[in-house]
């Protein structure tokens, strides 16, 4: 198939926007690019699919919820979950975006005008995540830099001589790479009430990725999608690269087993099957509308169904890679954390001995002297048998409780993998590639943020079209210094206001109304028609049910929970107490609270405000025409959504097909 070079910038034409409801059409000048004629290849498609929806969340965030939500038995609720609600409403995306041919705010407009606030709260939505997600980069570029010595710095405490004593101290109650993270990285306070000055790291490092992020969409998907090139695949090379030395590691296979013991009785928990829900939905990127704004640009007669299902797999299988990594290193930190707990238990039961408090018959049957030599298994045994036997403080040494600390989000990727890389030969080595996977990561992300962002703007108006590498470089400035919120000494809670709930609420309303929007008001028939049309086959009755009901019940259900859940008890968040050098779970302030509203009403308030606008927009209309002595003719048919396809070709747009 022969395809025209990539939108140009500057490149528009008039397209006719089509009333879904009424079938009324009227005329609409925008900036619809004239060459949009698809991607140079196949692969560039899916580098930019699987990059956008494959992120940091699957590296460490779905092997924490697969953890403490039944291991096997959440992977199959999760699969189930992906079948019957993820990949139809991928599918439904990725069909509207290659039908229309426009990113989120034409697809919706195009279907009804009262619809346009779709995609602008879409864009709303994308613009919070990117303020926050570049964050995530610069701190992986902070991290990156400092990889590149021996030792690494969070593999001891510093020297009391280096620091004040408070530090030191700081650093001996909690952990060398816990200090690192909380007090050289971020230099945190102790709630989100104390704003402190800037971090200059930070700050510089929060620039280098804005910066990187400009470079790659200087001009749109011509030049992101070289990049793509490598931050798509990149990441699975140095997962296989970690899963190869992970397996090779003492504790690696317990890790792996914990993750996958299957404990079918969480089927029967709601919040369980929410947090599958919310999973899917986010693994797969719904909602932001880049899905729709890259399959724009392929060919009408593209497989999107076939695409659907290959992408979402993708994402699925790399999430199960990132989790055997995962495990497996963590396992490894575990066995040693735990190994050292068994030493020191051995080495106390000896003094105690030595000393006459402990009976003969109560020690232990292996050589308790060499604690090297003692095999887990054999001290669990014993310490169920005698622990009350013997005085002083005997713990455990339970490898699972191990396991669970710090094994979501940033605790994962700043405290808990970097505490196991460095207790691997060549350290610095695997931390530069651990760190260099994660900008790669969220590089791929944040390229199909900008695009979610980018392309429904300038195809809407004008002179955002003409002018597309400015508004490039102008949204990657504003992102920038809005991001400097987060740069602040408590910039780390108000990243955690915004990653839980400047978008999942959002989100899933936009969703909600994508797919009533389909499958009521344009009417699901009618959209299998036009899919129908665009590959020449028709997909099965099944989808028109999934939209209609089961996919629609299910994120109102969803919707429902996470607003429920929101409103039964006060939103928390997780602070550093530097005294204590722990964490602690704090309650958002009033202020705070009216912050976190205020990011869910803006995110929404296109909606509402988009259907008003249409209605008065109309009436206004109606009411001129008939002040005039005017009578327009109404089109009375229902017109398909491939329509705008056949006005490009009829106006030269569209790629010949060969």
């Amino acid at each position: 198939m022969e395809k025209q070079p990539l939108p140009a910038d500057d490149d528009r034409t008039e397209a006719t926007e089509v009333d879904g409801l009424t079938g009324e059409s009227s005329p609409q000048e925008t900036s619809e690019p004239d060459a949009r004629a698809g991607w140079n290849s196949k692969i560039e498609y899916f580098l930019a699919q699987v990059g956008f929806s494959v992120g940091l969340g699957n590296v460490w965030r779905f092997p924490y919820l697969c953890h403490q939500n039944g291991g096997g038995a959440f992977l199959l609720l999760y699969i189930l979950l992906m079948l019957i609600v993820g990949i139809p409403l991928f599918f439904l995306e990725l069909a509207a975006g290659q039908a229309i041919r426009q990113g989120s705010i034409g697809v919706w407009k195009y279907i009804s005008p009262r619809l346009s606030g779709i995609g602008y709260s879409s864009c709303v939505v994308c613009f919070f995540v990117a303020l926050y997600y570049n964050v995530i980069l610069a701190w992986s570029l902070f991290y990156l830099g400092n990889s590149f010595q021996h030792p690494l710095p969070w593999e001891k405490c510093p020297e009391q001589g280096n620091v004040t004593v408070s530090p030191v101290k700081e650093c001996i109650k909690s952990s060398p790479t816990s200090y690192f993270w909380y007090r050289k990285a971020l230099d945190i306070t102790d709630s989100i009430d104390e704003t402190g000055s800037f971090n200059t790291y930070i700050v510089c490092c929060l620039l280098a990725a804005w910066t990187i992020v400009c470079l790659g969409m200087f001009k749109g998907i011509k030049t992101s999608v070289k990049v793509m090139y490598f931050s798509s695949i990149f990441p699975y090379v140095v997962l296989f690269c970690f899963l190869i030395r992970g397996l090779l590691l003492d504790g690696a296979f317990e890790g792996i087993g914990f993750m996958f013991y299957p404990k079918l009785e969480i089927w029967a928990n709601v919040q369980v099957w929410r947090q599958a829900a919310t999973q899917v939905f986010f693994a797969l990127g719904l909602g932001f509308g880049s899905i729709i704004a890259y399959s724009s640009y392929n060919p009408r007669n593209n497989n999107c169904h076939r695409d659907a299902f290959t992408v979402s797999f993708i994402n699925f299988l790399t999430s199960v890679l990132a989790t055997l990594v995962v495990f497996a290193v963590l396992g490894f930190r575990a066995k040693n954390k735990v190994m050292e707990c068994v030493a020191s238990n051995l080495n106390d039961l000896s003094k105690h001995f030595h000393d006459g408090f402990v009976p003969n018959n109560v020690m232990p049957p292996f050589n308790y002297s060499d604690p090297k030599s003692v095999a887990l298994k054999d001290y669990s045994n014993w310490f169920e048998q005698y622990a009350s036997m013997v005085p002083g403080n005997l713990t455990d040494c339970d490898l699972e409780k191990e396991m669970q600390k710090g094994v979501e989000g940033t605790g994962l990727a700043f405290i808990a993998f970097t505490e196991a890389m460095t207790l691997l030969p060549g350290s610095p080595f695997w931390s530069a590639l651990f760190f260099l996977m994660l900008l790669n990561l969220g590089l791929s992300t944040m390229f199909g943020t900008m695009e979610g962002i980018l392309a429904p703007l300038s195809e809407r108006f004008k002179c955002l079209a003409r002018n597309k590498t400015k508004l490039t470089i102008a949204s990657c400035i504003i992102g920038f210094l809005l991001g400097l919120l987060f740069t602040q000494r408590c910039g780390n809670y108000f990243m955690m206001m915004f990653d839980d709930y400047s978008a999942t609420l959002p989100l899933i309303i936009v969703v909600v109304f994508e797919t009533f929007s389909v499958s009521w008001l344009y009417g699901a028939d009618r959209f299998l028609n036009d899919i129908e049309g665009m590959l020449g086959w028709r997909p099965s009755v099944v989808y028109k049910y999934l939209w209609k009901y089961i996919c629609l019940f299910a994120m109102l259900g969803l919707l429902g929970a996470t607003t429920i859940r929101m409103f039964l008890s006060r939103p928390t968040y997780m602070s550093w107490n530097q005294e204590k050098a722990s964490e602690e779970n704090l309650e958002y302030p009033d202020w705070a609270l009216a912050v976190l509203a205020l990011l869910i009403i803006f995110a929404t308030l296109p909606m509402p405000v988009g259907f008003i606008h249409a209605f008065l927009q109309k009436r206004n209309t109606q009411s001129r025409d008939a002040e005039n002595g005017h009578y327009r003719m109404v089109n009375t048919e229902e017109t398909a959504m491939t329509d705008l396809s056949a006005l490009e070709h009829r106006n030269g747009d569209a790629a010949p097909v060969s």
